[in-house]
């Protein structure tokens, strides 16, 4: 299956995003089809064989609908209030005002009862509000009625049908005492039009829709600020020379260089000079880093003190930059489970509108028998009852969130990952690299043969821990080039067994570096090797109490030496764990590090449950285990190992300065590596669930009040009957309101 995203054009309500959804889904070879009305997304799992794209483009354009798909990351929605159909809805608009206000002007002594002496009552002629209403009907409202039309073909109904029929039936009504007034005056009925509704309705509808446009723009100002951080220009090194070229052009191998105060403008790594770098705009990291030869440096972060000249590694879509980009893209169109309820009811929202309008048109018109009079509280049933608001409560907080999310260095995979966060009852930490700063150093070395051999053993563990990528044989190695070790003897048969150790055959002989508990397993004892008459065993075990790692090293069948590491804990850790725990959570240790080690570094942080020596294969059944205790569970780590528990937790957490594997098994990615991305991510989650919530409340309270009373129930006892103008007002206010009420998550401050 092969995932892609589609920008849609011409969805008008939430009842569209659910069309689009059933008529993708039904098409062979499409897994599952989802539509964010809000950011006017649609995320597609198919068969590019079975069904390829051009397929599903042409499914959605029979139904009335445009798609164009997001080949490129840096590709945007075209969204901006100033593109061509920004500035066609402001003209459309334009005139729709001029037009409705002169209508409204006439109209004021019919609607308000009121004799006005010196009222141009010339403005209410039938004949002008005609000339006036029509280019409203036809071009001003062209959108509604060709849109509910398309909806008819495929059997459907939507916003557009509610607005169409409303404004469309006060209009067509209006042409009978237009033409044929004598005719209602013999019948004893006043001959009154209702222009001015129609096309006050139809303007304070694209009203909405226009200012509904601006505001979903800024929902998706946070990638355009991501874009925006892009360098527009490279300067790459040409025959020792300097050339500036587009961006674009840069190519993996490149040598470029950068001067202070300058973007880099692609992913790298430093051959020649030093600096620090301000990576903030992309990690979140206010402070500056520093950079030597050998580091890696990220494309649209800022260069500040040196120069330097670094390799491009990554360009286009490979950069950090743009895979942040698609991520966020990724998750502002995905769905929050509390979505579903919505979508349930705009499903079948539509279609009980009109058969309310219908009764209320039946109910006036016999109780009254004044067809006129029944024509307004129906049109306003029509036109007030759009669940535009229901449809965009969820998804415009989701892109806010998700979008204010990536500026804060959290990249949330989607929806359904940003609303579990807030549900997080038990936090599970990895120990190396997430707790404790994940750069370990070789503190103790010992062994039981004496001084006169620990160089040429420490060259064939050095020898040995040279293939590992694990952060405990990189330190190894180091320590040897430390003690000046330079020339390694040759390993053969390396094999590194996870959560145990490393093992190869040096000089003929087997060297194992590992756990006690896989020495133990091997049939090896510890309790048995000496050293100056003492067991190592104590030698670990004061080690172990000191907060360090350790490491037993044999020789085929022979213990013959220890080594300690020590990994700080990162400056936040403890900070973040005792913030954690005044939040209510359970803070848990989650390490394949013995339980000595472990309790000493759970100590240091402030944690009270730990749970070590642990294989990264139970490490997933652990959490299983803790999800049955009860409970939203979410594990936080850095490594390959911690990959399976990552994706078995409710919620996983991955660091982002960690494996690939294990961002991709994780719902969240806290780029800066800084644990105050886990607060940050729980808060981010609650303030977007309580803004969710108070969307779907006032959504459905609009709804379920506004209808009644466009029906005329207060009638009969005050004689007041909702105007279909103000209908066409409340209809439009609502959506706006909800999505300016979204937009307030702009305004989050994460507090640590």
């Amino acid at each position: 299956m092969t995932q892609q995203t589609l920008q849609l054009q011409g969805m008008s309500c939430a009842s569209c995003a659910q069309a689009i959804e059933r008529i993708v889904s039904r098409i062979e070879g499409v897994e599952e089809c989802r539509v964010n009305f809000g950011a006017a997304i649609a995320t597609l799992d198919h068969d590019p064989q079975i069904a390829p794209l051009e397929k599903i483009q042409g499914a959605i354009a029979q139904a009335g609908y445009s798609s164009t798909p997001f080949v490129d990351p840096f590709s945007l929605p075209n969204d901006d209030p100033e593109t061509t159909q920004g500035q066609q809805l402001r003209a459309k608009l334009t005139l729709g005002i001029i037009a409705s206000s002169i209508l409204m002007i006439g109209g004021l002594p019919m609607m308000t009862g009121l004799h006005l002496p010196g009222w141009p009552m010339w403005l209410h002629h039938p004949y002008l509000q005609l000339l006036l209403t029509t280019p409203i009907m036809v071009w001003v409202g062209q959108s509604f009625f060709i849109g509910a039309w398309q909806a008819a073909r495929h059997r459907r109904a939507d916003m557009n049908t509610l607005v169409a029929l409303g404004t469309g039936t006060a209009y067509v009504y209006s042409l009978f005492p237009t033409f044929f007034p004598q005719w209602f005056r013999s019948q004893n009925l006043a001959p009154d039009v209702y222009y001015e509704v129609a096309a006050m309705v139809v303007t304070l509808v694209l009203l909405g829709k226009f200012l509904e446009h601006r505001a979903q723009g800024k929902t998706s100002a946070a990638i355009r600020q991501l874009i925006g951080l892009q360098a527009k220009t490279a300067r790459v090194i040409r025959d020792g020379e300097p050339v500036d070229i587009p961006i674009t052009a840069v190519q993996v191998g490149d040598r470029l260089l950068v001067r202070p105060g300058e973007k880099i403008p692609v992913d790298g790594m430093i051959v020649a000079g030093r600096s620090t770098v301000d990576e903030a705009m992309v990690t979140g990291e206010s402070r500056p880093v520093e950079k030597n030869v050998g580091d890696e440096v990220i494309g649209a972060t800022l260069n500040q003190t040196g120069s330097f000249e670094f390799t491009a590694q990554w360009v286009g879509s490979a950069t950090v930059l743009a895979q942040i980009v698609q991520l966020v893209q990724e998750a502002q169109g995905s769905k929050a489970p509390i979505q579903q309820l919505a979508d349930r009811v705009t499903g079948w929202f539509v279609p009980v509108v009109l058969a309310i309008a219908l009764l209320t048109f039946g109910i006036w018109w016999i109780s009254t028998g004044e067809f006129a009079l029944a024509l307004v509280p129906t049109v306003g049933v029509l036109v007030i009852a759009c669940p535009c608001a229901l449809g965009l409560a969820t998804p415009t907080s989701v892109m806010v969130g998700t979008g204010k999310g990536a500026e804060l260095g959290i990249l949330i995979k989607g929806g359904e990952s940003l609303e579990l966060a807030h549900r997080i009852r038990t936090v599970v930490l990895d120990k190396t690299g997430t707790l404790t700063t994940g750069k370990p150093t070789v503190t103790n070395y010992i062994t039981t043969a004496g001084i006169e051999q620990e160089l040429t053993l420490l060259s064939q563990i050095a020898a040995l821990e040279a293939p590992s990528e694990h952060p405990l044989g990189l330190a190894v190695v180091a320590y040897g080039k430390s003690q000046g070790i330079k020339n390694l003897p040759t390993v053969k048969e390396f094999e590194a067994i996870a959560g145990c150790g490393v093992q190869g055959e040096i000089a003929g002989t087997t060297l194992r570096l590992g756990t006690r508990r896989w020495f133990l397993d091997l049939g090896l004892d510890p309790d048995a090797a000496m050293i100056q008459d003492q067991p190592l065993t104590q030698w670990a075990h004061r080690w172990e109490q000191e907060a360090k790692t350790v490491v037993w090293i044999a020789q085929g069948s022979k213990i013959v030496g220890l080594m300690a590491i020590s990994d700080a804990l990162k400056p936040s850790s403890r900070e973040v764990v005792q913030r954690l725990q005044q939040m209510g959570l359970q803070v848990i240790l989650l390490t394949g590090d013995n339980q000595e080690t472990a309790a000493a570094i759970a100590t240091q942080a402030g944690i009270t449950r730990t749970i070590a020596q642990v294989r990264p294969g139970q490490k997933a059944e652990i959490i299983r285990e803790l999800q049955k205790e009860g409970g939203c569970v979410a594990m936080v780590g850095d490594g390959i190992n911690d990959a399976p528990a990552l994706a078995q937790a409710d919620v996983g957490m991955a660091i982002g300065t960690g494996t690939d594997v294990a961002m991709a098994a994780s719902d969240i990615t806290l780029i800066s590596g800084d644990l105050t991305g886990i607060i940050t991510a729980i808060q981010l989650s609650r303030a977007t669930l309580a803004n969710i919530r108070s969307n779907l409340f006032f959504a459905f309270i609009y709804n379920t009040l506004s209808i009644p009373i466009a029906a005329g129930i207060l009638y009969p006892f005050t004689g007041w009957l909702l105007n279909p103008i103000i209908a066409g007002a409340a209809m439009a206010l609502s959506s706006i309101s909800v999505v300016s009420n979204a937009l307030r998550l702009k305004n989050f401050q994460h507090r640590i």
